[in-house]
């Protein structure tokens, strides 16, 4: 089901999507490997006409507070921007994959509270892998993104993955990382994530986690 809370996108716009859709097309890009985007821009909340510090990448793993402002590179991945990101799903050569947590039913509810389970959008044709961006994940977590790695990739360590969240989200830093831990050679993180996408007039779906 498509996001009813996109905006309309205004017709030069729209022409504009189809003519890079069908330039990708022409040019076949899904065999161009992604060039490295240039640093977003970031500003100091204490002085908002002096540029912020770069983010440096850290040796291992984000380990908390993953909504904050993230690194312009991800050392053998490609960093892709919402342009690189339109080609290659106009191409549908790469599995897009959203690692946004998902948050289970809590166990301590009082009785006769009404749940209801949370909705989530992610861009149109991804899949939903919940809760891979941890900087730790349990053995049944790890083990079941490992899985649907594999499934995704049909067993070929070099398909193209796309890995994101939203913007300024770590998890989907620390995914692309895991997966380039476990052989993937070609290794996409869509730093934007779902707020770049929207920003350009991309769809959003409706979806639920893979099981």
């Amino acid at each position: 089901m498509k996001d009813a809370t996109v905006p309309d996108v205004p017709a030069a716009r729209r022409r504009g999507l189809v003519r890079t859709a069908l330039l990708c097309a022409a040019l076949s890009c899904a065999g161009v490997p992604p060039i490295v985007s240039p640093q977003a821009a970031a500003f100091d909340p204490a002085d908002p006409a002096k540029p912020a510090p770069p983010v440096p990448e850290p040796d291992g793993y984000r380990m908390d507070e993953f909504r904050k402002p993230t690194p312009a590179t991800l050392k053998g991945a490609h960093v892709i921007n919402n342009d690189e990101a339109l080609q290659l799903w106009t191409a549908k050569t790469a599995v897009f994959i959203d690692v946004y947590p998902y948050a289970p039913k809590p166990a301590n509810l009082p009785a006769g509270t009404l749940w209801r389970e949370p909705v989530h959008h992610t861009i149109e044709d991804a899949v939903w892998l919940a809760n891979t961006g941890y900087g730790v994940m349990s053995p049944e977590t790890e083990a079941y993104f490992k899985s649907h790695l594999e499934t995704l990739s049909g067993g070929h360590k070099d398909k193209p993955l796309v890995f994101f969240c939203l913007r300024n989200c770590w998890m989907s830093w620390n995914a692309a990382k895991r997966a380039l831990g476990y052989g993937y050679t070609y290794v996409s993180w869509y730093r934007d994530g779902s707020d770049g996408w929207q920003e350009i007039g991309g769809f959003l779906d409706e979806v639920r986690p893979l099981p």
